[in-house]
């Protein structure tokens, strides 16, 4: 049984509008976390001083006891940490708004983990976080890191085969269309198994068992259950019933690039260009607001921010609508859903403390679960979780249908990690040449130009340092 009540929790990125949600998180399962105080980094110091004051008028407003301040470096937010939680984004939201718009100029869909618009990030993103593991290897050896960081799956396979970091990649994609599938059966979450296969934003379900009885007929015969566990119009009920596969809602800019390129031309803007406004306002608000001393109002309008973004997820994609259309915003208490951002977190640590085993899907090494893949292959899969413990179940082979883009996707993560270590440009163009969204080669040339910049004279790139031609 847990018994600490010392535990030092990190995290990196803590400028990120979405840390005020981990640490309500954090305070409210403190006790079962063994969690005395939470350490918040960022490298800009004004939006970290937002953040940490409005975490504190979240802890107030809990009544807990959770210790919260502001790191003085990166190193004083990792050192004596019993987990770091890693959300950085290397170029800020004006940089995903401009990978966005430059992939939809070129003529692709523009999203920030898939696409050109994905590559580039996972460029940026791989020195960065290599770097910060090994300064977890070496400070905090005995920590976990939980990655939050984009593109999940492909910084924690770069993580886990360049640090020793003990390393753990967590997303709550998964969950949520569980939690949607178990609403739209009628049923309780517990009572719903779901049979899940992939990588991280690339992902399928397969088989739902209720008490024991499969289910997925059910759901798949039926347009309505189907249409019921997206916000947005996704995908043809027909594809999903050819492919007896549901999908998570990232393939939607596999299965439905030009329509999701349409609507974004349509709406004349990209999701990061959305969210970078919603952005500033929110800081501005929190600004003043907290200044003010009136932190309750500051909590207030954050989790009016939260139901505005949650509820406009993916209208621009798939409808092209917007976030700030009349409506679309989420009438909930964006602290205590049963799913998001800070509870895939918080149950990940709950269980790696011992406090809550449980089977969970995270962002883990293979090894021999997926049986198509190889063992140090990182994939998105159901992982008995329990005191500094990660076991992956066993799983079927991939379905015919998918094996070939999830290989894919696999080869192209290597080629884009090895790009970065070699600093290749050439490799980079490869990379791009192999991602499915892509799979081009004449337009990575001017893609990589115009995402990353142009090299100059001594090879020197934007993204990453030394890159060859």
């Amino acid at each position: 049984m847990n018994r600490r009540t010392d535990r030092k929790i990190a995290l990196v990125g803590g400028g990120s509008v979405r840390s005020p949600l981990v640490v309500f998180g954090v305070n409210e399962a403190a006790e079962a976390l063994g969690a005395a105080e939470m350490v918040l980094y960022d490298p800009d110091p004004e939006r970290l001083r937002v953040m940490v004051d409005l975490g504190k008028a979240i802890v107030r407003r809990g009544g807990g006891q959770l210790r919260l301040r502001a790191a003085t470096s990166i190193e004083d937010t990792i050192e004596g940490a019993d987990f770091v939680l890693n959300s950085i984004r290397i170029g800020g939201i004006a940089g995903r708004a401009a990978d966005e718009r430059v992939a939809i100029e070129h003529g692709y869909s523009g999203q920030e983990t898939t696409g050109p618009a994905g590559v580039a990030m996972g460029l940026r993103t791989i020195p960065v976080a290599i770097e910060q593991a090994r300064l977890v290897e070496r400070l905090s050896p005995d920590a976990w890191l939980v990655n939050f960081t984009n593109p999940a799956g492909l910084i924690t396979q770069a993580v886990s085969d360049h640090s020793k970091a003990r390393i753990v990649g967590i997303c709550d994609t998964p969950t949520e269309l569980f939690h949607n599938i178990a609403r739209a059966l009628g049923e309780p979450f517990e009572s719903v198994e779901c049979d899940y296969v992939g990588l991280n934003h690339l992902g399928w379900v397969r088989s739902v068992r209720v008490r024991g009885e499969e289910k997925i007929d059910t759901l798949i015969d039926s347009d309505e259950l189907l249409r019921s566990l997206y916000l947005a119009p996704l995908f043809d009920t027909d594809m999903i019933r050819t492919l007896r596969l549901i999908p998570t809602e990232y393939l939607f800019f596999y299965y439905e690039r030009q329509r999701a390129l349409a609507n974004q031309r349509r709406q004349g803007g990209s999701r990061g260009a959305e969210i970078a406004t919603l952005n500033d306002e929110l800081i501005a608000a929190l600004s003043s607001r907290l200044a003010a001393g009136q932190g309750d109002e500051a909590v207030d309008i954050y989790a009016a921010y939260l139901n505005q973004r949650s509820g406009s997820y993916m209208k621009l994609e798939a409808e092209g609508g917007s976030a700030f259309d009349d409506g679309v915003s989420l009438d909930v208490d964006p602290f205590r859903v049963a799913t998001g951002y800070h509870r895939i977190a918080i149950d990940v640590m709950s269980a790696l403390t011992g406090a809550k085993p449980a089977p969970i899907v995270v962002n883990t090494r293979n090894r021999g679960a997926v049986p198509d893949l190889p063992d140090a292959d990182v994939v998105e899969t159901l992982c008995d979780i329990s005191l500094d413990r990660i076991e992956p179940r066993r799983v079927a082979p991939l379905p015919d249908a998918v094996a070939g883009l999830v290989r894919s996707v696999k080869a192209y993560e290597r080629a884009a990690i090895a790009s970065v270590l070699e600093g290749s440009r050439l490799v980079a163009r490869k990379a791009m040449l192999i991602h499915p969204a892509i799979g081009e080669w004449t337009p990575t040339a001017s893609l990589l130009d115009a995402l990353l910049g142009h090299a100059n004279e001594d090879g020197e790139c934007l993204c990453h340092g030394p890159m060859h031609r």
